[in-house]
């Protein structure tokens, strides 16, 4: 069989790469030619590996999470300092489980993106819960850092998604509602009950939304700025409590 050949056929961008990892991964015990078959059916590499490199790591995942991207090292990167860390909208759990800090909680409305997560942060408290929710209230005015990658592609816009994501990856993972803001608004509006004086908010949002996100931010009191990493196409909104 040539894997190359089949996975340049189905229009892997790097088809090389691709067969040595799925060739490396048939070596413990899948069959490789069933592997190959459903990659170029269009199934997320990170889905038939079992995990995905992320900060020099690799993050368990598989069918029914977010699969996290490059871009999200950065949010990951400007989370880490000492005392507590919050992750919503958590999925796999990249930011809990890279970022240094003391105390980490994380959170998801989906019970198998909860999983996942707790299985690639242990050390942390992983709760089943729409944003704050979920969150014990002894944490309220004492977090150091809210990190979140909430979804944030315009609902009309996931048709236009590869279909590689749009087709296999959970659809409320993706969706950030008319605007792609929804969400970002929410955590803006209840981020400051539980920021200390001086905590960050952390939001990735899209490079032509970054204004939107920032503004919602602003709008709640916090200082803002925006923190972007053009080679891996990253953006994050930050919001910081006044002293």
């Amino acid at each position: 069989m040539n894997v190359i050949g089949e996975l340049r056929a189905a229009g892997c961008a790097f088809a090389e790469r691709e067969a040595e990892l799925l060739e490396d991964a048939a070596a413990s015990g899948p069959d490789l030619e069933a592997l190959v078959r459903r990659r170029c059916a269009g199934e997320p590499l990170e889905h038939l590996l079992g995990w995905v490199e992320f900060r020099g790591r690799r993050l368990i995942v598989g069918p029914g999470v977010f699969v996290p991207r490059r871009r999200t090292e950065l949010l990951s990167e400007l989370a880490d300092g000492s005392g507590v860390l919050v992750e919503l909208c958590c999925g796999a759990g990249p930011i809990v489980a890279t970022a240094a800090a003391a105390k980490t909680y994380a959170a998801d409305i989906d019970r198998t993106a909860a999983e996942y997560a707790a299985r690639n942060a242990p050390e942390a408290t992983v709760l089943v819960g729409d944003l704050f929710r979920p969150l014990p209230g002894v944490l309220r005015g004492t977090v150091d850092v809210i990190a979140a990658n909430a979804p944030y592609v315009p609902t009309a816009a996931i048709r236009t998604m590869p279909p590689e994501a749009r087709d296999n990856e959970p659809h409320r993972a993706l969706d950030g509602g008319p605007d792609g803001l929804t969400l970002h608004r929410r955590i803006a509006m209840d981020a400051p009950l539980w920021l200390r004086p001086g905590g960050r908010v952390l939001i990735e949002t899209g490079r032509q939304q970054a204004t939107y996100t920032v503004a919602a931010l602003r709008a709640v009191g916090l200082d803002t700025h925006i923190e972007i990493d053009d080679e891996r196409q990253a953006t994050v909104a930050v919001g910081v409590k006044p002293s």
